[in-house]
Formats: C-alpha cells, sequence, structure tokens
C-alpha cells in the first residue's frame, strides 16, 4: 500500500483535509456543505490532491471523521424508527430510568425518546436472566408487527429482547425472518450492537442505531462512489469515537460507533503532543466552528468510557441525555465554537450558543450574509484576528460586518461595542472551563498538576484565558493547530471492541464459559479489522472486566493481565485489581461485601503509526520573523494595547518571547496573553507558560 495517506474531518463550519507523504505535510480547509456533507469531503480531497501535486490512484489510505452521526441526533433528522420488543416491554424507552436527574427543577426537560410508543410493537417471546430459552420467538408476529410499523412509514427496525446479550437466538432468528421476507430494509437488533445488560440503555443504543443507519448508509454510498469516481483506490477507513478506525461495511452495520467521531481525532492529536512535550497528564482542548471539546489525558492516552449520553437537554446534567452504549474517548462536547451565536435570553443576559452560524451563512464578518454576532465576529473586533490573512489569506473578513452584527447586541446591554465583543469572549471561555471544571472533577483530578493542549480553528485564541480561569499555567499549540484533530486521524490505528454480558460472583466464574466468551470476542474483532494483508507485528489484545460490589449498579473498568490472549483464573488476582482500581476511583474500598463481574471486554488494535507532528513540520527559521504591532484588547487590564504580530512559521526555536502577542498560522490564530511568556521547541509546538 502506498506511504501517501489523507486525513478529511468534518466539523460544523469547515471540513479539514490533511495530506502526508511520510516527509511533507500539505493542509486544506474548504466550507462544510450542511445539505450534502460528502459533497464537502470530496471537494477538500480534490483540494488537497491539487496542493500536494499528488494523483488519487496514488494515495494508500484516506481516514475520515465525521459529525454526521451525532448532529443526526441532536437535530432529530434521522430516520423513522419501529421498534420490536418483548410483549410487555414497549415502553421501555418512554418509561427509561423513571427518575428525574434533577429533584428540584420544577420545569425539568425529558429527552423525548427517538421511537414514540406508537411505533413500538411486543410480540411473543422470553429468555430468562441466565440466558434459557424460554419461549421461543413468534416469527409470524414479527413479521406482523414489521408489516404495522412500515405502513406506519418505518423505515428502519430495532429489535430489542429481553436478555437478549446472555442469550441472542430469539433475536437471531427475527432478525434472519425480517431480512428474507424485506431484502432492502435496514435492521438492527440489540445483542449485535451493544450486548450489554441494562434493559433501557441498550434499546436506546440500538434504537439511536437504527436512527442513523439509513442517513449514514446513503452518506456511505455517496462518499465510496465519488472517491472512487476521482480515481481513488486505496483504503477509506472511518473514524470510531475510541480513537480508533473501522471499515465502511463496519459502519454500516453499527454506525452509532462513530458517534463521536470528529472529536476522538483531535483527543488522540492531544495525547501525541502531550508525549513529544514529556508530559503524561493533560487536558485535550479543540474548539472549532461550532462545538468545543474537552478531554483528559492520563498515562499519555485520553481517557475511554464504555456509555455516555448525546443530545442532553440539560448542559452538564448527567441522565439529561440519551444512553449510548458503545466504547468512546470519555469527553465533554459543548456548544461553544467560533460560529456560536450571542444573543439576550429571556432574563435579559447576554448568552452564547448553542446556537450556531455554521458555514451557511457563517458569521456576519464571512460576508456571506450572517448578521447575528458570533464569537469570531468578537475576535475579529477584539484585535484577535487579522481579517487579511483568514485561512492564510484565501478568505477575507469584514470588520464592518462583524461591527454591525456587535453594535446591535451591544444596544441591548447597553453597553459599548468593544465591551459587547469582549464579554462575548469572556462569556463562552468560560462556558468552556465550566465544563472543564465539571468533567474534571467528576474524573477525580486536579487540573493544576495539568497541561492544556490546544487544538482547533478557535480554540488557540481562547487556550490561554481558558487556562487561566482553570489555574493550568502551561499551554501547548501543536503545529497547524487548527487543522490538529484532522492530524489526529493520521495516528489512528485500526480497531474492534467487543463486549459481552455474563454477571458472576469473581468466586463462581465458569471459566469455561469465560473461555467460550473469549474466543467469540477474538473471532468477532478478527472479523472486523484483521484484512489478510494485515496480519503481522504489532497487533495489541487488551481484556477487561467491568466489575463491581454485589448490590451496586456502577461498575469499575478492570484491565486484566493475560498473555496470548487469555484470561487470567486465579479469582485472588483479579479481586486485588479491583479493589486497587476502585480504590482509586473512590478513595475507599469495602471490606466483606462480596465482588462480581458483570461483562469481559476485548480490544484488538493495530500496530502503532508514527507521529505526524514530527519531524514533517519543519521549524522555518527565518530573518523577519515579526508581522508588526496591532491593536488588541487586553483581558488583564481590560483596555486595548499595542501587541506583537508574530509568523509562527518564521518564529526560531528555543527563544523566549513574552506577550502581549499573537502568532498568525494558516488555519488559526494563537492569542498569548500580557503576563505570558512563550516558546517555540524543535518540533515546532508553541509552549506557552502563565504567569502568577
Amino acid at each position: 500500500m502506498s506511504h501517501i495517506r489523507v486525513g478529511i474531518d468534518i466539523g460544523g463550519t469547515f471540513t479539514d483535509v490533511v495530506l502526508t507523504d511520510g516527509e511533507n505535510v500539505h493542509v486544506a480547509k474548504v466550507l462544510t456543505t450542511q445539505d450534502d456533507p460528502a459533497e464537502g469531503a470530496l471537494s477538500g480531497f480534490r483540494k488537497i490532491l491539487a496542493l500536494g501535486g499528488i494523483r488519487a490512484p496514488d494515495v494508500g489510505a484516506v481516514t475520515h471523521a465525521t459529525t454526521l452521526v451525532a448532529n443526526a441526533l441532536v437535530e432529530r433528522s434521522g430516520a423513522r424508527v419501529g421498534l420490536i420488543t418483548t410483549v410487555g416491554f414497549s415502553d421501555t424507552l418512554e418509561l427509561a430510568r423513571e427518575k428525574r436527574f434533577d429533584l428540584y427543577d420544577l420545569f425539568l426537560e425529558i429527552p423525548s425518546p427517538l421511537v414514540p410508543a406508537d411505533r413500538s410493537k411486543g410480540i411473543s417471546e422470553r429468555t430468562d436472566a441466565d440466558g434459557n430459552l424460554l419461549s421461543q420467538v413468534d416469527l409470524e408476529e414479527v413479521l406482523s408487527a414489521a408489516a404495522e410499523l412500515r405502513s406506519q412509514g418505518a423505515q428502519s427496525i430495532a429489535i430489542n429482547f429481553l436478555h437478549a446479550p446472555m442469550n441472542p437466538m430469539n433475536e437471531e432468528r427475527a432478525e434472519a425472518s425480517l431480512r428474507k421476507r424485506h431484502p432492502g430494509m435496514w435492521i438492527s437488533r440489540s445483542s449485535g450492537i451493544s450486548p450489554e445488560i441494562g434493559e433501557y440503555e441498550r434499546c436506546s443504543t440500538v434504537a439511536a442505531n437504527a436512527y442513523v443507519q439509513p442517513l449514514v448508509d446513503r452518506y456511505m454510498e455517496k462518499l465510496t462512489g465519488g472517491m472512487k469516481e476521482i480515481g481513488f483506490g486505496g483504503r477509506l477507513s472511518i473514524m470510531l469515537s475510541t480513537g480508533g478506525f473501522t471499515g465502511v461495511e463496519s459502519v454500516r452495520r453499527a454506525p452509532i460507533r462513530i458517534v463521536e467521531s470528529g472529536p476522538a481525532g483531535g483527543a488522540l492529536a492531544a495525547a501525541q503532543v502531550a508525549r513529544s512535550c514529556g508530559k503524561d497528564r493533560a487536558i485535550g482542548f479543540d474548539m472549532g466552528g461550532t462545538t468545543a471539546k474537552i478531554c483528559l489525558i492520563r498515562g499519555g492516552e485520553p481517557d475511554t468510557a464504555n456509555s455516555f449520553e448525546v443530545s442532553r437537554t440539560s448542559r452538564f446534567q448527567k441522565g439529561s441525555g440519551l444512553p449510548i452504549l458503545v466504547p468512546s474517548v470519555d469527553l465533554v462536547e459543548i456548544g461553544a465554537g467560533g460560529g456560536s451565536i450571542a444573543h439576550v435570553n429571556r432574563m435579559g443576559l447576554a448568552q452564547v450558543g448553542p446556537g450556531s452560524a455554521g458555514s451557511h451563512p457563517g458569521p456576519a464578518c464571512y460576508g456571506l450574509g450572517g448578521t447575528e454576532p458570533t464569537v469570531t465576529d468578537a475576535n475579529l473586533l477584539l484585535g484577535y484576528l487579522n481579517p487579511d490573512y483568514f485561512l492564510g489569506g484565501e478568505m477575507r473578513l469584514s470588520v464592518q460586518e462583524a461591527e454591525k452584527a456587535l453594535d446591535g447586541l451591544a444596544r441591548e446591554l447597553s453597553v459599548s461595542t468593544e465591551n459587547a465583543a469582549w464579554g462575548v469572549h469572556e462569556l463562552v471561555s468560560e462556558q468552556m472551563a465550566s465544563a472543564a471544571r465539571v468533567h474534571i472533577a467528576e474524573k477525580g483530578a486536579d487540573p493544576r498538576r495539568f497541561s492544556l493542549v490546544a487544538t482547533g480553528g478557535a480554540g488557540p485564541a481562547h487556550a490561554c484565558h481558558m487556562a487561566r480561569k482553570l489555574h493550568v499555567r502551561r499551554v501547548v499549540f501543536p503545529p497547524s493547530v487548527g487543522v490538529a484533530s484532522t492530524i489526529g486521524l493520521l495516528m489512528a490505528r485500526p480497531r474492534s471492541d467487543a463486549v459481552r454480558a455474563y454477571v458472576s460472583d469473581v468466586d463462581e466464574i465458569d471459566w469455561n464459559r469465560a473461555h467460550r466468551l473469549l474466543g467469540e470476542m477474538e473471532a468477532q474483532a478478527l472479523r472486523e479489522i484483521m484484512a489478510p494483508e494485515e496480519k503481522g507485528e504489532g497487533w495489541e489484545w487488551t481484556i477487561t472486566a467491568d466489575m463491581r460490589y454485589r448490590g451496586q449498579s456502577d461498575t469499575v473498568a478492570v484491565p486484566l493481565p493475560s498473555e496470548t490472549g487469555r484470561l487470567p483464573g486465579e479469582e485472588a488476582g483479579m479481586k486485588k485489581l479491583f479493589e486497587n482500581a476502585y480504590l482509586v476511583k473512590f478513595g475507599r474500598k469495602m471490606e466483606g461485601v462480596p465482588i462480581e463481574v458483570a461483562a469481559w471486554r476485548l480490544t484488538l488494535v493495530g500496530p502503532k503509526v508514527e507521529n505526524v507532528f514530527g519531524e514533517s513540520f519543519s521549524v522555518e527559521e527565518k530573518e523577519t520573523f515579526s508581522k508588526g504591532a496591532r491593536r488588541m484588547f487586553d483581558g488583564a487590564r481590560r483596555e486595548f494595547v499595542e501587541g506583537v504580530v508574530y509568523d509562527r512559521y518564521a518564529l526560531p526555536a528555543g527563544v523566549l518571547f513574552s506577550g502581549p502577542a499573537v502568532i498568525e498560522e494558516r488555519e488559526s490564530t494563537i492569542v498569548i496573553p500580557g503576563d505570558a511568556v512563550f516558546v517555540k521547541d524543535k518540533s515546532g509546538n508553541i509552549r506557552a507558560t502563565l504567569e502568577g
């Protein structure tokens, strides 16, 4: 396979494309085509080929990340889904957890299910909690239910039977019957998507998969067809929520696994930069045009989780979203980006987001028809952005249009336009810092012991200000910081995650059954990602047990030491591993309480990839690295000051500079406050240190 690789990341405002041939890196940005995201991806691919002087047939691999699934769930723009479940459980999605996530909110907004009650049908079948088949599924009922759902307009069918993770036979027979009768219909079964205990969570996950499957299937069809027309014949891979990648066909079967596809690239990039700087603890901060993402990096790797929520009705409240049982990078995502719209809410207070101007019409300063004030408009008026050097000069920003948009907000708030602009910058920075505080506290970490790695087109303008709010002193900006998430795609590895439910006290584990489940997971992992040409050295197996004290519902993920992919068979060792993990997470142990395993997990990851942030980004030192001075707003002094403007590419390495300053590159702009110093290291990273 050719060594030339391309990463394509579709964001809410821009689609970023990066090409590397092992020696050089080429970068391109195009506006995201909201109505047809595949068109923007194909346009970006053509552009990067032209920039690099590369023919499409010479590209060996393309890794693609998209927010298509997440956007469909948030915007409720997926397919009409019909749910077939066990008789008596057709109201599972309506009942949810049957508890309030905020006891004292009288106007509590509960997330509405993806499948309404009238499109949920119960049929005769039953399996008990141990996996014993009590009653075989009535296939005639299944076909009748499907016919009724289709008559109601259902485009996709979700199957969720009680205790299916313990024995999927009834679900498998129902799926086979439906596929035989309706070969072109989209069908998702819970035991094939997320075979885990938790009836509501599993049902929510398979419903979400069915909801987005038609959309993703059509998108993948257009994308692969378009790439083929351009002449690309290499490997097209899709970024998973875990930070690994898989093939197109695997995504078509289980598209819910790419719900956090885009943010995962930023987490990978931040982790790689942290490792290259010798920091095993970092806060990954990625802010683009529509959203900001924050994740913790510990031990040089981003934190991961086996479940999360999407489409929350209350920003930071657990339980206010739809639960999804798929592995993912553990991050918090908020509606704060360069295109986030500032307005006065019904309480008469300024608010930024979650609404966004997107790519069309975009911020007012884009001159594409937008009239509402956005974060980008505010940053332009504060002197942080150069109107003649946005995207390296490809796109000129209009100061007049930005002023016009902010003037309206200023009049509503009875403040000056400059103060309105600073208020927008301050407010969105505080929103992101607040989200980071909550996330870091939930993870039991102290932000003062972390560095902050900033990425994204908008992130570098806010990173230092946000870091100060978190009492973080060191901020790192990698090369090509505006497209670092896309560069992260080029460092992803093929990955497959499998899980099997098997609840047992540790002292009573049936190891023959455990090994049989492991064998099933191994076969699944190999089937999903191991192509014949990929077999060889460097593949890594990881086995994890979800464990808890008996009587608890939440579990702790405990990595199990194993040799050649085999489970350990020593119960005392498992107990010790669990107690240590529990102690780290909760600061205590529970004496005399039996320990049990709830689920077993296996992860297969492909060989490591070279660091794209390394020597590919040469230090282009020049004698003239200053681009003059510019009037910019100093947040600490609450006034405009003269700040030096630097050309990032020309800055010499190892020389200490001080703020206030603006460091310009083609895809982003770094803002350094007056009480900070910074240096460019030999790898091209800008390392800033905040004083005080």
